[in-house]
């Protein structure tokens, strides 16, 4: 039982990280993008290193 609280703990992370990416990208604010990337790169590190799945991770933040 744990095991499960602790997995959807991290997969709740790497949604709130999603979540923080697409509004900081949405608001154009390049320093808040850049630390919401860096929070969705270690939350899927995290996850990843404990076997939970979190799905395709594609670079979505672009230089412009």
């Amino acid at each position: 039982m744990g095991g499960s609280v602790f997995a959807e703990a991290l997969l709740e992370r790497v949604r709130q990280a999603r979540a923080a990416l697409e509004v900081a990208l949405e608001a154009e604010d390049a320093y808040a993008v850049a630390v919401a990337q860096d929070e969705l790169d270690d939350a899927v590190r995290v996850a990843r290193r404990h076997g939970v799945d979190v799905g395709p991770v594609e670079a979505e933040a672009e230089g412009e």
